[in-house]
């Protein structure tokens, strides 16, 4: 008798009960302000991991030696952002609550958002490390606040002031950059200048990791909804992502925005699977 195929990332085919990490999808971009195509990222990323090995020579570590869960995709109602926030905490929910770490794959960046919200009940003194090109402080986008423009500005509505590190941010409102300055959140422009340090404070500590893929320069990562000039490169964003998952208390994160349908090489897909690699080698 054949058995019924499960596609998973790589060397993700743990059960949950014996799990400590769980991936899950999110497909949803309802509220992409450019160019959208995110809500195909997860599915991308799961179905390319097959041209990767599970073996990193960035860390000397193999997918095969951790227990990982792919949990699949979870199926999102297109245009109901309530509805889909509240499916996506539900999810996080039951992974959190079973003592596992939930990893979530994008989607556009307002899925963070319930993701955080589950996260923020289980770790009331949570905080956050954002990496990303765009501020995502606005209170509204063209009147709407569950926007992937407002997406820190409504975490920021839970956990209040200090508690957002924001890292390569090069675009935004002039009115975000100022709202950040006045100690909302701290917020370091263009690169991870000043990351060892806010790691060091925030030892022990549970830390919410969100990467937004956008944080790289366009040269190394095209596939993306809003595209900014001026990014870091691979290596560097690498580098910084290993430097939060061993040094810092990653109680749950995500990697959102690839839109792979902007890139039909492939290669956008390709550096965002890899990166999945790393961060699940690293937690």
């Amino acid at each position: 008798m054949l058995s019924k195929n499960y596609e998973v990332f790589i060397g993700c085919e743990a059960n949950f009960d014996t799990a400590d990490i769980v991936l899950f999808g999110a497909p949803y971009d309802s509220t992409t302000s450019y160019r959208p195509g995110a809500r195909f990222g997860c599915r991308a990323i799961r179905t390319e991991s097959g041209g990767l090995e599970t073996y990193s020579p960035y860390q000397d570590k193999d997918l095969t030696e951790r227990s990982i869960c792919d949990s699949g995709d979870i199926e999102l109602p297109f245009g109901a952002s309530e509805q889909a926030l509240y499916l996506i905490k539900k999810r996080a929910d039951v992974i959190l609550n079973a003592g596992k770490v939930p990893f979530m794959l994008g989607g556009e960046h307002l899925v963070t958002l319930g993701a955080v919200q589950a996260a923020y009940a289980k770790y009331p003194n949570l905080s956050i490390i954002h990496f990303d090109a765009h501020t995502d402080l606005r209170d509204d986008y063209l009147g709407v606040k569950l926007s992937h423009a407002c997406v820190i500005r409504r975490c920021w509505d839970m956990l209040g002031n200090g508690r957002i590190w924001q890292f390569g941010i090069r675009s935004g409102d002039k009115a975000e950059f100022a709202w950040a300055n006045a100690g909302h959140t701290h917020l370091q422009k263009f690169d991870f200048s000043g990351l060892t340090d806010v790691l060091q404070n925030l030892s022990g500590q549970p830390v919410y990791f969100t990467l937004d893929l956008d944080v790289l320069d366009p040269a190394y990562f095209p596939g993306t909804g809003t595209p900014e000039a001026g990014g870091v490169t691979f290596r560097e964003l690498l580098d910084a992502t290993l430097t939060v998952c061993r040094h810092a208390n990653v109680v749950a994160l995500d990697v959102n925005e690839l839109a792979p349908n902007l890139d039909a090489s492939g290669v956008s897909t390709a550096v965002a699977g890899k990166l999945v690699r790393e961060l699940l080698l690293a937690i």
